[in-house]
C-alpha cells in the first residue's frame, strides 16, 4: 500500500481541515466493512437515504448517532440464544459498527425499521445565508460606457 504525505496540503491550505482529514482518513483506513449490505440512494438534489440489510436485528438491538458530522450505526447482536443444530447457516448475525462521514449541513431527519431493512433519511439544509438570492436593479437612469480606443 502507498503512503502519501499531506503535510504540504496542512501547511498551504487554511480552512480546508476537513477536506484534508477527509482524504486522510480515507488513505489510511482499510476497506469499508461489506457485513452488513447497504445501498446509499440520492432521492433528489437536497434528500438521500440509506438502506441497511440488517436481517434478524430488532429495534433494541441497533444505536443509530449522528456526533460530528458522523453517522454511526452500530449492530449488537444478543448472545442469549437456546442451543441450536445448523445445517447451514447463511443468516448472518454477527456485531456490526458502520461509520459514514456527513457533509456540511447534512442532517438525519428518520430512521425505520420494516422487514429487515433499516432506512434512515437524511437531508441537506441549506442555511438562508447561502442559498443564491436575486439582486434588483434600481435607478432609471442608464450610463453609458466609453469606448476604448484600439492601441
Amino acid at each position: 500500500m502507498r503512503q502519501y504525505d499531506l503535510s504540504p496540503l496542512y501547511r498551504s491550505a487554511i480552512g480546508f481541515d476537513r477536506l484534508a482529514n477527509l482524504v486522510d482518513n480515507a488513505l489510511r483506513s482499510d476497506a469499508q466493512p461489506s457485513y452488513p449490505p447497504y445501498n446509499v440512494e440520492r432521492i433528489d438534489e437536497n434528500n438521500y437515504q440509506i438502506t441497511m440489510a440488517v436481517a434478524g436485528f430488532t429495534r433494541a438491538e441497533i444505536d443509530i448517532e449522528v456526533e460530528n458530522d458522523t453517522l454511526k450505526i452500530v449492530g449488537s447482536k444478543q448472545k442469549i440464544e437456546p442451543a441450536k443444530t445448523y445445517l447451514h447457516r447463511g443468516i448472518g448475525t454477527r456485531d456490526f459498527e458502520h461509520r459514514f462521514q456527513l457533509a456540511e449541513h447534512v442532517k438525519v431527519i428518520s430512521a425505520a425499521l420494516d422487514n429487515g431493512l433499516l432506512s434512515i433519511s437524511l437531508e441537506r439544509e441549506i442555511p438562508e445565508t447561502m442559498k443564491p438570492r436575486k439582486i434588483s436593479i434600481s435607478g432609471d437612469e442608464i450610463t453609458q460606457v466609453p469606448e476604448r480606443k484600439a492601441a
